[in-house]
């Protein structure tokens, strides 16, 4: 395999990756408030849809960011309501709005982005930084993103930090987590915290689908996500609730993605149904406990009904 190909791979893995990874950042601390947000899938499909609809709507692609990250909260509102509020099934809530998001949003497509209204969207262009985009293998992948692109890792950013296990926002995000009750006593608001867990991965969430939309693909089309809200969880479990862990999982989906339409193109023999199966396969065996590391947080989907 040329230098020429094993660049285009890790640039192609690494942009598929970013959303992916901005998406398990904010869906991580949900769960570590206790709160699985399975809707995640619908959260990022929404905020891609909303994102084009705006962008063509205004002719700004700024103007479709934000509604983006609106259109993500407007669902985490609902999401943290009935989860946090009503102490509904997490599971069956997730997956309820997931068929949601996807009715909804094929229906908006059909009826506002008709006509090809849902391609060649105002968009963001790559932007290249001097002489890091020149680096070898690296260089493109890492520094030839657009703009929303450097947002969104900026954001990855500032929420490994300042919600690490290390600072009051992350212990007391751990506390609830671990132990509903105990924080509870403790004065903690625990279901404002947890509120405050499922929006902020519901604005990465619609912010993800934004540079999906507007970013990556440029345009919107029906169920585009094809499932990556859903590997967004997997790759919170895979990553062992740990930022690192997790930025490892999504550059290895994003490459496992990536080498789906390489391979075949070199005239490697491996079945296209392998390489769809690797990162499930690493998620699997993470769930089953063969990978070593933190478990989840012991209050996960665990409703917390107040001081007893």
């Amino acid at each position: 395999m040329s230098v020429d190909m094993i660049t285009e791979i890790l640039s192609s893995g690494v942009a598929f990756a970013i959303p992916l990874m901005l998406a398990a950042a904010g869906e991580s601390i949900s769960e570590r408030a206790g709160v699985l947000n399975l809707s995640m899938e619908g959260m990022m499909l929404c905020g891609a849809f909303a994102s084009v609809l705006a962008a063509v709507t205004t002719g700004s692609a700024g103007v479709g960011v934000i509604a983006g990250i609106a259109a993500g909260l407007v669902f985490g509102v609902g999401n943290a309501l009935l989860s946090v509020r009503f102490r509904a099934d997490q599971i069956v809530i997730g997956i309820a709005a997931n068929a949601l998001a996807l009715g909804l949003t094929t229906f908006g497509a059909r009826i506002l982005l008709a006509d090809g209204k849902g391609t060649g969207v105002p968009a963001f262009a790559d932007l290249d930084i001097p002489v890091l985009h020149d680096l070898p293998i690296v260089g493109p992948a890492l520094f030839g993103q657009t703009l929303l692109g450097y947002l969104c890792i900026g954001v990855i950013i500032v929420l490994a930090v300042v919600f690490s296990a290390h600072t009051m926002p992350g212990i007391r995000i751990d506390a609830v987590g671990e132990d509903a009750t105990s924080a509870g006593w403790t004065g903690l608001a625990v279901n404002r915290i947890r509120v405050l867990g499922v929006l902020i991965a519901a604005g990465a969430g619609g912010l993800a689908g934004a540079q999906l939309a507007l970013s990556e693909v440029r345009s919107f089309s029906e169920n585009m996500t094809a499932g990556m809200g859903y590997l967004a969880v997997v790759a919170v479990i895979a990553g062992r609730w740990r930022i690192t862990g997790i930025l490892v999982a999504t550059v290895f989906f994003g490459i496992a993605r990536a080498l789906q339409f390489a391979l075949p193109a070199v005239g490697v023999d491996i079945p296209y149904a392998v390489l769809v199966m690797l990162p499930y396969i690493v998620a699997i065996v993470a769930v089953a406990g063969f990978v070593g590391g933190r478990r989840a947080p012991s209050c996960l989907t665990v409703p917390y009904v107040g001081r007893v």
